[in-house]
């Protein structure tokens, strides 16, 4: 089928069988739940449609509906992600393993509704999983792996499948949809683990504890993030084998085998940096290309082995942690500081706001990371791309 992005995130949620979508619309998210009451209306899909006043409402109904033992999908973006702050922390403490697709849009002021990355990076510590995706294939490949990996019994944490606004969600391309029976077979119906919400038997959630007991919690939920990683791996590899189509789980490399030189992005930005090493292939020079699909659980192991033979690592970042430079490349950093020999690094802020990154503009600031020396890497270890005035 011919699918946008964000029809592709309604047919993902279609596939995995929700049973309850709380929603508040918010550009450029809308019309996943346009989708996805279309598909409720002609009968494709058998699940409860709940509209709502605001962001934090849809959370806090969706953390009322798993608990009851619903699978629940939603939808987010921007500011409106950004008024669900309070209840992410909410629906992860409690281990509800919810799915959220999240249409990256720049958080105002100014006003814009153009994409970056700043919403979702700015959720980074509420204990979502957070998937970076590049494609409506890969939205609908991903909502369905999604719901597996957050519904295992050693994970039971919520999702986030990220992927730009306007440049992914409205843009439209072909895409394979997994059959039916065949996702059955991959994403049984859900079986909650936990006590449920029921008439029959109240209870309360998320009492107050003690300082005796509240680290407990939290260690729980690190292990829980630990424990995602292998299981992120794991049911990859599974899909690609039922259905043919792998992601390299936590981390996809391009021609990284004799690289010397590699590019790490996330979302878009993955398909230009592929499109840049094959150019530089040509010219002899050993680049490669590390996408870098799970932002949560970070791969730190995972990064630290792919990068183990590099000389330079450029990390493009879409975000920017104001007073310190791109969030991506912080964590990057942070990661590959126990290693005897790491690669050099070089971090560029770029696409803020949705501005466009080129190729040509790839390629000049990959010949720049490399032709630069070290000092004047540490001296300005951190460069904005395209911004007037700077260049």
């Amino acid at each position: 089928m011919m699918l946008t992005g964000n029809y592709a995130a309604a047919y993902g949620a279609k596939l995995a069988r929700v049973e309850a979508v709380p929603v508040y619309p918010i550009t450029p998210q809308t019309t996943v739940m346009e989708k996805i009451i279309e598909l409720i209306k002609t009968g494709e899909l058998e699940a409860e449609y709940i509209p709502l006043e605001s962001e934090h409402s849809v959370m806090a109904a969706a953390i009322a509906a798993e608990a009851t033992g619903a699978r629940v999908f939603t939808a987010s973006s921007s500011q409106g992600i950004a008024y669900m702050h309070e209840n992410l922390f909410v629906a992860s403490g409690l281990r509800l393993p919810i799915v959220l697709a999240l249409a990256n849009r720049c958080l105002s002021p100014p006003i814009s509704i153009y994409p970056d990355h700043s919403d979702s990076l700015a959720q980074r510590d509420t204990g979502w999983i957070q998937y970076y995706v590049e494609n409506a294939q890969e939205i609908v490949d991903t909502v369905i792996q999604s719901y597996r990996v957050s519904e295992n019994k050693e994970v039971l944490l919520p999702v986030a499948v990220c992927y730009e606004g306007l440049i992914v969600s409205h843009f439209l391309e072909p895409v394979e949809l997994p059959d039916q029976r065949l996702v059955d077979q991959f994403l049984p119906p859900y079986e909650p683990q936990h006590v449920l919400l029921s008439p029959k038997k109240v209870m309360h959630l998320s009492v107050y504890v003690s300082d005796q007991y509240f680290m407990e919690y939290k260690y729980q939920q690190q292990e829980a993030m630990e424990n995602a990683k292998r299981v992120i791996e794991e049911v990859d590899q599974e899909f690609g084998e039922k259905f043919g189509r792998t992601y390299g789980g936590l981390l996809q490399p391009y021609r990284m085998d004799d690289a010397e030189v590699a590019i790490l992005a996330m979302g878009s930005n993955c398909g230009l940096a592929r499109m840049a090493v094959d150019d530089f292939r040509k010219e002899g020079i050993p680049l490669g290309s590390v996408k870098l699909r799970v932002f949560r659980p970070f791969p730190e192991e995972e990064l630290r082995a792919m990068t183990k033979n590099l000389k330079l690592l450029i990390v493009l970042d879409r975000d920017v942690s104001i007073g310190m430079g791109g969030i991506v490349y912080s964590e990057v950093a942070g990661s590959l500081y126990p290693m005897k020999s790491k690669p050099a690094l070089v971090n560029y802020i770029v696409g803020l706001g949705g501005r466009v990154l080129t190729l040509d503009r790839l390629k000049a600031l990959t010949r720049d990371a490399i032709t630069c020396t070290k000092e004047e890497r540490q001296e300005r270890s951190v460069r904005w791309v395209g911004v007037r005035g700077l260049e």
